[in-house]
């Protein structure tokens, strides 16, 4: 049995604000969920840092980057740890980052840097599961997803905070995480939420010519025109049922109906994929990769009303059996960092930023900057052999915000000088999910989730607000 109340509106009494609807007994009640939040139950504080934020975009490198040659340079520690790139200094007194960041380092001002985030898990699919959902994977086999899988945040937010200009709220692109070929990995569906929490999965790639996504493809047989008449006819069919409605099943299935034609016909939504109408010198300053143009398409669609986008690293050709996919830079490391991946994430990022603050849209949009762990800090092999890398280091790791409430310019904990403990202020992934639920106006802290007989709070128990963060 699932279901989510506030736990602080005693009012409610013994009936729950948001119980089970739909086909089976992981649905989820949409028409319940809007009922509730017009009653205000996401919550409400007197804490000026809540709220700040209305968009998340979610950067996630894949593989975990390194942070010896992003945001944790240690340019004191003997070579072997410190790798083959030197530090330089941002524009913040005393922060270095990597040389690898150029562009990165000089929007220092804007960002806030959290280098002490640990999960002490060093596996791909349950660490991963842990960033992406808030909680620590208990389930058989982290390497496909299950529908007791606790959800991913971007599902919370897209059923407490749905759109309500776009039929999407939480758009995913522009691939999923994939453990083989086909075979998608935990933490990135809606999980017990039912499928109605699921992202909108966009297998993508805006770089190409003529891009255009076929979920906004019409089949041949069917024009605008007759694709109107059929929603009409279906109105009415509706209208009819809603007069001897008793069921919420009746009702989950007109909404997935109305976005279902939403998608298709919703003119907003359809604009928002049309990336040929930025122009040729912007799209060129976010990078004609597949990365950098599909972190420009997340900025579209938060700018069309979608609340939660998740960017996905892209793989490249044949590297599921490669040695150094993504970031997993287990070999070489440091030509992959210097002409692969550093370059790319320093374009499509600093673009980003600059393109939201341009916008107006910096101070509303969350930006989040990270992958599921770091890397260790002894090399393997040599530093100038080709196989030189970098093995999975969940320890540490570093990741970052900019926008929504933001507190900018700062960097917040600290690793010991070889970049392999935490020195001071540790930082857990609940906490950052306690923050992210802040900042976009959910109290973490009074909507709990009924499962199975227990409540559980939207991000683990002992998730707290990183306040050192929050303007």
């Amino acid at each position: 049995m699932l279901s989510i109340r506030d736990t602080a509106r005693s009012a409610m009494g013994r009936r729950e604000w948001l119980r089970i609807g739909g086909l089976n007994t992981l649905g989820l009640s949409l028409p319940g969920f809007l009922a509730a939040q017009e009653q205000d139950t996401v919550g409400n504080t007197a804490d000026p840092t809540f709220g700040r934020a209305k968009n998340v975009i979610y950067l996630y490198l894949g593989g975990g980057p390194p942070q010896h040659e992003t945001f944790d340079p240690k340019p004191d520690a003997p070579a072997a740890v410190r790798g083959g790139f030197g530090p330089i200094h941002t524009n913040i007194p005393g922060i270095q980052f990597s040389e690898l960041l150029p562009r990165t380092a000089r929007m220092a001002d804007q960002l806030a840097v959290c280098r002490a985030m640990s999960t002490n898990d060093n596996t791909h699919s349950t660490s991963g599961y842990w960033v992406l959902t808030g909680y620590k994977y208990q389930g058989p086999n982290a390497r496909t997803i299950q529908p007791t899988d606790w959800p991913n945040l971007g599902s919370i937010v897209k059923m407490l905070k749905p759109s309500e200009e776009i039929p999407f709220s939480f758009v995913w692109l522009p691939e999923p995480i994939v453990a083989n070929p086909g075979v998608l990995v935990s933490g990135q569906s809606g999980g017990f939420l039912g499928a109605h929490a699921n992202p909108e999965r966009f297998t993508c790639d805006p770089q190409t010519p003529g891009f255009a996504v076929k979920e906004f493809q019409l089949p041949a047989d069917v024009s605008p025109l007759r694709l109107s008449g059929r929603s009409s006819l279906l109105d009415q069919i509706d209208g009819h049922f809603r007069d001897v409605e008793r069921f919420d099943a009746v009702r989950d299935f007109d909404r997935h109906r109305r976005e279902a034609f939403g998608i298709l016909s919703n003119g907003k939504a359809r604009s928002a994929f049309s990336i040929k109408q930025e122009s040729a010198k912007l799209r060129d300053r976010y990078g004609r990769g597949k990365w950098g143009q599909s972190v420009l398409l997340a900025r579209r669609l938060i700018e069309a009303g979608v609340r939660f986008v998740h960017v996905q690293w892209p793989r490249e050709p044949g590297d599921l059996s490669s040695n150094r996919p993504l970031w997993d830079t287990h070999a070489d490391n440091n030509n992959r960092v210097k002409n692969v991946l550093c370059p790319q994430f320093d374009v499509g990022f600093t673009a980003l930023v600059e393109d939201l603050a341009d916008r107006g849209l910096l101070d509303e949009t969350l930006v989040v900057w990270g992958g599921e762990f770091g890397r260790t800090v002894y090399s393997q092999g040599k530093l100038t052999a080709d196989d030189y890398g970098r093995d999975h280091h969940p320890r540490c790791f570093t990741i970052f915000m900019a926008g929504g409430g933001i507190k900018p310019g700062i960097s917040y904990g600290e690793t010991d000088d070889y970049g392999y403990n935490i020195a001071k202020d540790p930082v857990h992934v609940h906490d950052l999910h306690a923050t992210i639920l802040n900042q976009l106006g959910i109290d973490h802290t009074k909507l709990t989730f009924k499962y199975q007989g227990r409540h559980f709070r939207l991000t683990d128990v002992h998730g707290e607000v990183i306040k050192p963060l929050l303007a």
